[in-house]
């Protein structure tokens, strides 16, 4: 079984370590645990890794945020991965820092990775692990802060909450989507 495990984020120095990043920044953890690498491949970065008879890849898109559903697709026809098998890791502005949700379905919630998506592929019956970024800005304020870096308090936490991201991702290929929600969304 193959699953695709998509962190969103936007490519260049600029965007490094932004509340935007946090996919990548997931991503990342994860490959770092695994002793994998990503390599640049169409669309985006990948690296791929085996979890107890299955195959995951993992997706760094290369398209910036707003054309995301671009690789998805891509690599969904070029892996021959199912829908059901695919989770997208994203930013959260209505979570407080590190809340982490898990559905399976949804609106976009005004968050154009996740409208581009659900536009290319024609739904929005797609899995997605919500990472809050808290929202902590003044009225008018959401693109500086969904832009901006973490706070020195988010920090002291993140290492702890990307890991609990990565064992929910290792839950949704394993043990399944309901499974995984029930264990850890009333966190």
């Amino acid at each position: 079984m193959k699953y695709l495990i998509v962190g969103l984020g936007n490519i260049g120095d600029e965007y490094r370590d932004t509340r935007h990043n946090i996919g990548f920044r997931v991503l990342d953890a994860f490959a770092k645990a695994s002793n994998i690498v990503f390599g640049d491949g169409r669309y985006g970065a990948t690296a791929t890794l085996l979890l107890k008879g299955r195959q995951l890849i993992l997706l760094k898109p290369s398209t910036y945020m707003n054309l995301s559903g671009n690789a998805v697709r891509y690599w969904m026809q070029q892996e021959k991965i199912p829908l059901e098998n695919v989770l997208i890791v994203v930013d959260d502005l209505a979570l407080p820092f590190g809340t982490l949700r898990l559905k399976g379905k949804g609106s976009d919630a005004g968050h154009n990775g996740l409208k581009h998506i659900a536009a290319i592929l024609g739904t929005q019956n797609y899995a997605r692990l919500r990472f809050g970024i808290g929202n902590d800005f003044p009225r008018g304020g959401q693109i500086d802060f969904v832009l901006g870096h973490f706070t020195e308090k988010d920090l002291e936490t993140m290492d702890e909450r990307v890991a609990v991201a990565i064992d929910m991702i290792r839950s949704f290929c394993l043990a399944g989507i309901d499974i995984t929600m029930n264990q850890y969304n009333k966190k």
